[in-house]
């Protein structure tokens, strides 16, 4: 199964924003700081998420000793 990477980098960049929006409404409130962090994660997730190449499918992939 073939994953783009930018549904790969979206998944992740909504997988750390729920993460850190749920930690960070724990007390009662979103403060400006919160949101800060909150926003800054979900970026930082998808651009690192984003830039990292997907691994070759298997049937891409060189076997040890084969050769190319």
């Amino acid at each position: 199964m073939k994953i783009s990477s930018a549904a790969k980098a979206f998944v992740a960049a909504l997988a750390a924003g729920a993460g850190v929006a749920a930690t960070a409404v724990q007390d009662g409130t979103f403060t400006t700081g919160e949101a800060v962090t909150t926003v800054l994660t979900v970026l930082g997730a998808l651009g690192i998420t984003y830039a990292v190449p997907n691994r070759p499918a298997a049937e891409d992939r060189v076997a040890p000793g084969r050769g190319l």
